[in-house]
This record gives structure tokens, C-alpha cells and sequence, in this order.
């Protein structure tokens, strides 16, 4: 569903060592240099980040060559990176061409979904989940400029959701969501980006609006290319990317090939049950993160925010300290990731959360993918006069799926799939949870772009 409009892929560069496209006429270039085509130049501002091809004549002199390394970064939501081997988040998109000096790029998904889980907390639901995405962009000569859109039709869900056990977060009429995924508000993204050039080498970069996301913890789950066809949201998205959908948001950055530094100024309290308006913006919360990006198969970030009251209507007057880092690796096939998280409640404890997911990609159809989470949740039970109300439990979730991926003509793709999970709990959760809980979830994902 989801994915912020961030970034196009890149995908008519040149593989590495293609020296059919080597110019042996001239010298070596001093700096990346878009092609004069414009086809395949998706996203100008990744051209500062992609360092030619270097070849040597018989002599050892230097030989100017027209193809391009993959850039050591791709975009993912908000202002996070991600490896350039996974060529952006956008996994495929349609890009319409050129506007008024503007590169136009679109892509949605539609995913029809049926989840079933046992035990006594255990429902099923057959519900769909949805996104669609706009994004311009244009190089200004001293820099680049982006403006990003991005809704949901998840609103029309109840606002309860769809079954996820052992998941908590937000609220339906006032109560807190245990075991159910909320549904995401109508505006997911409203934000625009300006980078200016510092050199060929370095930039300085401006993002925010009135729905965003902050620099805090890696891309959201959704648009992750270790996650792009997992159906299932992780029980740990509070932990590391609950921030993906914020209502007011500025960031200011400093930009190289292998380094991001980030701040941001944000909304901490979370989407109300209100789905289908934009909140009142109140910049009350910071966070700060690092990513590095050493190589086009992998980004590793590190980031800390303060969120002010990020759950408002269940736990008015508690604020968090949030701790994230994660490692990501993507090869064009294999897409992996590992995270590490830690909420810090003030006044309350520590829980933290690890997380590690992949995406294979077996070929042209055949995908398989799968999420181990562990976290230690003490919202399980809500009711205050629970004797295990506020007590913290660590579980684990696993789960494996498969897809079968199938492309409708040149716009279209359409994945056919399901997952089984199944957890480990403690023995003093089988009255509320069964002894040995599990699930499993089917899907038919269609999307615009392969």
C-alpha cells in the first residue's frame, strides 16, 4: 500500500562494465553527467550521487566512458535512504514524462486481502488495503526541486481495522486497538523537497508540509523493498516507523554520496480517528539521524527522537524518547533488513523491539519473503482492571509467504500470494491467546507499475 513519494528509479543505467558505451576519443570525465537522452533519467538529483565509469587505454591513460555506476543511494519515504541496488522505493513505477521542464512520475496499488488468526483473540477479516502516488520533480541548475502526494482509500475501512495479533496502536471509538491494524489516513504524504548543490559532491536539502515524515528510524514498512509484497503490517511498526504519516513536519539535511545528516521539527501525537482530514500542525517533537550509504547494496542509519505525546488519547501526558538503528542490503534480487529499537517512556520503562525481513526475487514470477519480529509490549491488555494491565510481555512473530508475480501488459503487475505466521509468547498469555497461535494471510495485489 503505502509508499512516499520520494524517488524514481534509475533504470536505463549501464551496468559497470559495459564497454561497448565507452567513448575512446576523449578523457576522463571530472563529474557524473546525465545522459542526453532523457529516457531512464528518473530522478535528476541521484545523477550528483553516481560516479562515471572509469576504464584505462593500453597506456593507462584515462578513457572517458558514457555509462554510469548505480548510485550508492536510492530514496525512500520522507528523507531516508535506502541502498541504490533497490533503485527506490517505487519498485516499478510509471513515469509519464515531462511537464514544463517537470519529470511527472505515478504508481498505486490495490491489495484484495483475507487474514484468519486463532486462539481467543483470533478474527478474520476479508478487507483491502490501497495507496496512490504523484510526484514532480525538476533540476534547477543550482539544485533540485520535488513536490510529493500521497493518499489512501483506507478510510473507508471501519476504523477498527483489520486482525494483526499481538499489534497494538492507535484507537477505534476511543479504545485502544489490541490485536488489530489501524487502517491509514486519507492524506499520507503532502510535501515538497528542495535540495541546493554545496558542489558536485555535497547538498544542503529542505523537506517538509502539512503530512510528512520525520527523520526518524528507516523507510515505513510499505515501502521497504524488503517488505513490497509482505500483506501483513509488522507488531513492531510503533517501535520503528509509527512516525511514516505525521501531520506537520520540517527537515533540514546535509547530503553526500556516502553520508546524510538530518534534523526535523514534527507533530508527535499520532492520527486521530479522524481519517479523512489534515490535523492541526504542532512541531513539538525532534529527532536527528545518520545514514550511511558506503556502497549501492547497503545503508545503515542511526536516529533518536522526542516524541511528545505520540498516543494522546490512551497515555495523555506520556512522552518518548525513540532510539533507532537498522542495516539494509539490497543486490536486485535479495532485499533484507535488520532493525533494533527502544522506547523510552517518560515517566515509564524501556521496550524494545528487533526486527529482521526479506524479499527474494526467484526470477521474473516467483517471490519469496518473509519478517521475524521480537518485542516487548506492554499494551496487550488495556483494561484497567486487567491484573495484567501495563505488564510488559516479549513475543515473537514469524512468518514466510510466497508470491507469484504476473504483469498485465506494460502498466500493470499483479502478485497472487499468501503468508502463515505463527508466535512465542509466555505461558501466562494462553488464556487470552491459545497455547500455540498462528495465521495466515492470502492476497491479490495489483499494482500500477510491475
Amino acid at each position: 500500500m503505502a509508499l512516499a513519494l520520494t524517488a524514481l528509479p534509475l533504470p536505463a543505467l549501464a551496468q559497470e562494465h559495459d564497454h561497448s558505451q565507452i567513448d575512446h576519443s576523449g578523457h576522463a570525465q571530472q563529474g557524473p553527467q546525465a545522459p542526453a537522452s532523457d529516457e531512464g533519467i528518473a530522478n535528476a538529483r541521484l545523477w550528483r550521487y553516481i560516479t562515471p565509469c572509469l576504464f584505462l587505454d593500453a597506456d593507462g591513460q584515462p578513457l572517458m566512458a558514457q555509462c554510469y555506476r548505480t548510485a550508492n543511494f536510492s530514496d525512500g519515504t520522507g528523507t531516508a535512504r535506502q541502498p541504490g541496488e533497490e533503485a527506490g522505493h517505487l519498485h516499478g513505477n510509471i513515469r509519464t514524462g515531462r511537464y514544463g521542464g517537470w519529470n511527472i512520475a505515478v504508481h498505486g496499488t490495490v491489495s484484495a486481502q483475507y487474514t484468519d488468526h486463532s486462539g481467543p483473540r483470533g478474527d478474520d477479516k476479508a478487507y483491502a488495503t490501497s495507496m496512490a502516488m504523484l510526484m514532480a520533480e525538476r533540476d534547477t541548475g543550482w539544485g533540485n526541486v520535488q513536490l510529493r502526494a500521497m493518499a489512501s482509500a483506507e478510510p473507508l475501512m471501519k476504523n477498527r481495522g483489520y486482525p494483526n495479533l499481538f499489534a497494538t496502536g492507535e484507537t477505534a471509538g476511543g479504545n485502544p486497538l489490541v490485536d488489530r491494524q489501524h487502517p491509514h489516513d486519507l492524506f499520507m504524504e503532502l510535501a515538497g523537497r528542495v535540495d541546493v548543490d554545496l558542489s558536485d559532491k555535497a547538498s544542503l536539502f529542505l523537506y517538509g508540509g502539512p503530512v510528512g515524515e520525520p527523520a526518524l528510524g528507516p523507510s515505513a514498512f510499505m515501502h521497504r523493498a524488503s517488505a513490497k509484497l509482505n500483506p501483513e503490517p509488522p507488531i513492531t511498526h510503533h517501535w520503528f516507523d509509527s512516525t511514516h504519516i505525521t501531520y506537520g513536519v520540517a527537515t533540514a539535511g546535509y547530503a553526500t554520496r556516502r553520508l546524510q545528516l538530518e534534523a526535523s521539527l514534527f507533530t508527535g501525537r499520532e492520527p486521530d480517528e479522524k481519517r479523512w482530514n489534515i490535523e492541526k500542525p504542532r512541531f513539538d517533537s525532534w529527532s536527528v539521524r545518520a545514514t550511511w550509504t558506503p556502497s549501492p547494496r547497503w545503508a545503515a542509519q542511526v536516529s533518536h527522537g522526542r516524541i511528545k505525546e505520540p498516543e494522546f488519547s490512551t497515555h495523555p501526558g506520556e512522552n518518548e524518547h525513540r532510539t533507532t538503528a537498522s542495516v539494509h542490503y539490497a543486490d536486485g534480487q535479495v532485499s533484507a533488513m535488520l532493525a533494533f529499537a527502544a522506547k523510552n517512556r517518560d515517566p515509564g520503562e524501556t521496550l524494545t523491539a528487533w526486527l529482521a525481513e526479506a524479499n527474494w526475487d526467484l526470477g521474473d514470477h516467483h517471490t519469496l519473503f518473509g519478517r521475524v519480529e521480537n518485542v516487548r509490549n506492554d499494551e496487550l491488555f488495556p483494561n484497567h482492571l486487567s491484573p495484567l494491565h501495563d505488564t510488559p510481555f516479549r513475543v515473537t512473530k514469524a512468518q514466510a509467504g510466497y508470491a507469484y508475480r504476473l504483469p498485465l501488459g506494460e502498466l500493470f503487475g499483479l502478485a497472487l500470494g499468501g503468508s502463515v505466521s505463527t508466535y512465542f509468547k509466555p505461558d501466562a498469555l494462553d488464556a487470552a491467546y491459545g497455547r500455540n497461535p498462528w495465521g495466515y494471510t492470502l492476497f491479490a495485489r495489483l499494482s500500477l507499475g510491475h
